[in-house]
């Protein structure tokens, strides 16, 4: 085996175990602490990807969530400054097997575990996760504590009073506290070997995404399917969106509740639909469309949280593996007679993707810029893109709404 390119040595695990992983339901879990020393609260998960911790780890989707990663090897491709999906960590935790595996990558530059320390996040390694999964797979999405202190006077019964106290994802709004505080441009592309992150200069289109918790790499897909990009907070109205008269509105990715985001966002995504103005949606983005237009979302058992779920386009008849990661979903009940179901999900058939009849929109639950992921689902940006092509009516709009 090739020796890790940053020259890291192997960190040794503490001679006794000093961390514990507790749930809600009170099942625990004892193994070695790893990342920030310290006891972290959130909803439990669990994610079958076997690459892309580090994306996952800063995806904004996973605010108030333990990810627990199936995958046994994580630490093999260390981490580096381009593999991150916002500014900053959101999860708030990881649950591994193995002790983490020393880099063994040329675009390495830190350690994972002196990552997650600069990062202050705390984590949990030699927890049989496959025992963990079935429980999360049969007992359904829990907050859990991860309890790691290198004393070992750890207080089992203090902390389960404090989960008892910690509040439930159904009902918790997060988008606000994720998104950015104030609008931005965007035209970076998607990173290619040996150039990096290229720039855009001649984006023909100009896109408004409201940020949810945006995926930074769902910003450069969207740059190098030719769009210009203009980022804005998550209680933009509408009026504002329109006067930057764009060409085509993103409703992104992000974490929480739809319902409880949707207090604030529905309003505006109807004044949106009233426009005629082409949209697309991913993630919450397709949740809170959904709502907008009338149907109803509904909390997962354990949610989709991988990089290998197959969808059926129902359009087309194709089969397509997608990265996952969400704990709600639209409800196929009472669905209005304007909304088309476009893709479902062939492990359990729940909604995957819908448009809206005689409209310019449409959205996804799956995440299509693949990081980490298939590229299975990359045309969805090509298809929003025609959809602008294709809109010659959506000026006029655009301005009677803004009066």
């Amino acid at each position: 085996m090739a020796e890790p390119h940053s020259g890291t040595p192997a960190r040794p695990l503490a001679a006794k175990k000093n961390a514990v992983l507790i749930l809600a339901d009170g099942k625990t879990f004892s193994g070695f602490g790893i990342g920030k020393e310290g006891t972290t609260l959130a909803e439990i998960c669990f994610n079958t990807a076997i690459t892309g911790y580090q994306e996952i780890l800063t995806d904004p989707s996973y605010a108030g969530q333990i990810v627990t990663f199936t995958f046994p090897h994580i630490g093999n491709v260390g981490t580096n400054v381009e593999d991150t999906e916002a500014k900053q960590v959101y999860a708030n935790g990881l649950v591994i097997r193995a002790p983490i595996t020393n880099p063994s990558n040329f675009r390495s530059s830190q350690h994972l575990n002196d990552w997650l320390i600069k990062n202050n996040l705390t984590g949990i390694s030699g927890v049989d996760t496959r025992a963990l999964t079935a429980h999360i797979r049969d007992h359904g999405a829990q907050n859990a504590a991860i309890v790691f202190d290198s004393k070992n006077a750890i207080d089992i019964e203090a902390v389960k009073k404090q989960l008892k106290a910690h509040p439930s994802m159904v009902g918790m709004e997060l988008a606000a506290k994720v998104s950015t505080k104030a609008p931005y441009e965007w035209n970076e592309k998607r990173w290619a070997l040996g150039k990096g992150f290229v720039k855009e200069t001649k984006a023909p289109f100009h896109v408004v995404a409201i940020d949810y918790g945006v995926k930074l790499n769902i910003l450069r897909c969207l740059a190098s399917a030719g769009c210009r990009i203009t980022v804005v907070p998550a209680n933009t109205s509408a009026k504002d969106i329109l006067a930057y008269n764009p060409d085509g509105v993103f409703l992104s990715n992000g974490p929480g509740d739809p319902a409880a985001t949707g207090k604030y966002s529905i309003p505006v995504i109807k004044d949106l639909l009233d426009s005629n103005i082409p949209m697309l949606g991913i993630c919450l983005g397709h949740q809170m469309l959904g709502i907008a237009l009338g149907c109803k979302t509904e909390k997962m058992k354990q949610g989709h949280h991988g990089a290998n779920h197959p969808v059926k386009d129902l359009e087309t008849g194709k089969v397509e593996i997608t990265s996952q990661n969400h704990g709600f979903a639209i409800s196929p009940k009472g669905l209005p007679s304007d909304v088309i179901v476009t893709h479902i999900s062939l492990f359990d058939q729940t909604v995957q993707g819908i448009r809206v009849k005689n409209s310019p929109v449409f959205s996804v639950q799956g995440h299509p810029e693949a990081s980490p992921g298939p590229q299975d689902t990359h045309y969805l940006f090509e298809r929003f893109v025609d959809l602008m092509k294709e809109n010659p009516v959506a000026a006029k709009a655009k301005k009677e709404v803004a009066r």
